[in-house]
């Protein structure tokens, strides 16, 4: 295992280096490879690319992330914008959903509602989200209800594991619970693999929720 502080000074390299976060109140403290961010940035999108950034660095075994979003006093944005440029995001990238899914917001804070058959799909609404400006907090309340069989599912998770160099398939068992759930379990060589695996489950048509229990052994 890295040393903490070795790791330390890693996470604030990848931090001050990565021009997609403008604010540079960000607190990092590891300890036995855990990292902790905290601190204050003015936006979702630098808070998440400030755990994405951290994720990144070799001997990382968690993270908890306590930035707090902090917007400029004077760049409060009317709901209704906001709403407008939420739909507007969704609709554009996204044709398929308009009728979908349903959008409200509240002092800053928006609220996703409707169905999705994916993970995936979820997802990628949350980070659309994330990139209008006066966000401050999502609720993600998209139900994904699955049309296919769960042996179909952990086909397609078992051969998109073979297809990526940075997953060792044959340490990762994947096991398909009640409603849609995704269980991995076995082992992995580092966090980012363990990370790799989750997603690649996740982007599965049908996958509703994963249950991440890769053990990262280095």
């Amino acid at each position: 295992m890295r040393p903490d502080n070795d790791i330390r000074r890693d996470v604030l390299q990848e931090l001050d280096s990565d021009p997609k976060i403008a604010s540079r109140d960000i607190a990092v403290s590891v300890r036995d490879g855990v990292v902790t961010l905290a601190g204050f940035v003015r936006g979702l999108g630098e808070k998440s690319q400030a755990e994405a950034d951290a994720r990144r660095v070799e001997g990382v075994v968690g993270l908890a992330n306590d930035i707090e979003v902090r917007l400029p006093l004077l760049s409060g944005r009317p709901d209704p914008d906001i709403a407008r440029e939420v739909i507007a995001r969704i609709h554009g990238e996204m044709p398929d959903l308009r009728e979908q899914i349903r959008v409200r917001v509240a002092d800053g804070r928006v609220t996703l509602e409707g169905e999705v058959e994916s993970h995936d799909q979820r997802a990628i609404v949350e980070d659309l989200v994330r990139t209008v400006k006066g966000v401050r907090r999502i609720s993600n309340d998209i139900v994904v209800k699955p049309q296919i069989l769960p042996m179909e599912i952990k086909h397609m998770i078992e051969t998109a594991f073979e297809r990526r160099a940075e997953i060792d398939a044959d340490s990762v068992t994947v096991e398909v619970g009640p409603n849609g759930t995704i269980i991995l379990q076995g082992s992995v060589q580092s966090w980012a693999e363990r990370e790799e695996a989750e997603r690649a489950a996740r982007s599965a048509v049908g996958v509703v929720k994963v249950e991440n229990r890769l053990q990262v052994v280095s």
